[in-house]
């Protein structure tokens, strides 16, 4: 069974790109099978960030199925405890190593260390685009422009259905390539605001993901403040920025600015959106269980001496009408990548 054929039932959330590593039919390769006895530290950006914890258990899911020995590591968003986590990780003398959520870029002496050890690096959301990079043999994500265009049209289209104002606060943290593409192009789309009038962008908050819990609760009554009624959408890079978003909003009796997350999909965001109680009416998810399988993948290749695989995920915009229709499922229900990867991997 092709890749292609394992999830042609949902073809809007994987697209075979252009690019790398590819037939000519434009089905992915069908890949090494499973190389035994490796093992891989998967170093995380922050534990509190659920997209990089959701794309770990299923990566985690993966190893086991190939029987990879896994150690996680926590960055706690901090790029001092990063460089630890990935130091220890360099000590351990793994086969591979994971970015989970963070740029290579800034540990370029590390970077370096690990290819002289001939470790192989892969990350998830470790770049501001996917595939291969100078310093990793493939970062999974999907395009950061995919997601900021699916964020910031809702807030567009939203915003004419009902005729109100565009009034954004832009939420992101700024340490991160990734989010800063993601920001940068959101801004761009509201501000051109095709088909509609007045759409401004107000600010662009850079707030660490790893200070929201703390300092949210300070920010919104300074910015409501300064912009009153002209506040009227918030876009952020991640959904966790909105976990601490409504009650100060409550607080300051602002229940009319509505919220998009240009995020992971993260199991708060999608409870609340679900449930319809939430200023948060929208999220762009990330097929998390894919990618933390397609993780797993690209360093079967890699450690087998074969090409990246060449796919491009896609991400999905959800909302509560999204939710109600695919129900218990869950939006990878009919994937089937579980198995798809598990027959490339020789592994019934």
């Amino acid at each position: 069974m092709s890749w292609m054929r394992s999830i042609i039932f949902w073809p809007l959330l994987l697209l075979a790109t252009s690019g790398f590593a590819q037939e000519k039919n434009g089905q992915v390769p069908p890949g090494p099978v499973a190389q035994k006895g490796k093992s891989v530290v998967f170093v995380a950006s922050d534990f509190r960030n659920g997209g990089v914890m959701g794309a770990y258990r299923s990566f985690e899911g993966a190893t086991k199925k190939l029987g990879w020995k896994i150690q996680l590591e926590d960055g706690m968003g901090q790029q001092a405890t990063q460089r630890k986590a990935l130091a220890q990780a360099l000590a351990a003398r793994p086969n591979g190593i994971v970015f989970g959520g963070f740029d290579p870029d800034a540990f370029s002496d590390l970077v370096v260390q690990a290819k002289r050890n001939g470790i192989v690096l892969v990350g998830w959301h470790a770049a501001e685009t996917s595939g291969p990079t100078n310093s990793l043999f493939v970062n999974v994500s999907t395009k950061s422009d995919d997601v900021a265009k699916l964020a910031a049209d809702y807030v567009i289209n939203d915003a004419k259905a009902k005729k109100r104002a565009v009034g954004v606060v832009i939420f992101n943290d700024n340490q991160f390539a990734v989010a800063n593409a993601k920001a940068n192009a959101m801004a761009r789309i509201v501000q051109k605001c095709a088909g509609y009038d007045g759409c401004k962008i107000l600010s662009i908050e850079n707030l660490p993901i790893s200070d929201v819990s703390q300092k949210m609760r300070l920010i919104v009554p300074e910015l409501v403040s300064k912009y009153g009624p002209a506040w009227t959408y918030s876009l952020a890079i991640n959904d966790i920025y909105f976990d601490e978003m409504n009650h100060p909003l409550r607080e300051a009796k602002r229940t009319d600015i509505l919220n998009v997350a240009a995020g992971d999909g993260s199991a708060k965001a999608l409870s609340r959106i679900g449930a319809a109680v939430s200023q948060q009416v929208a999220t762009v998810a990330e097929p998390l269980g894919m990618q933390g399988y397609q993780l797993a993948d690209e360093l079967n290749r890699a450690f087998a001496e074969a090409s990246p695989s060449g796919f491009q995920t896609m991400p999905i915009l959800v909302t509560t009408e999204v939710l109600k229709a695919t129900g218990n499922k869950g939006l990878e229900a009919n994937i089937g990548f579980e198995a798809a990867y598990t027959t490339i991997w020789g592994k019934q």
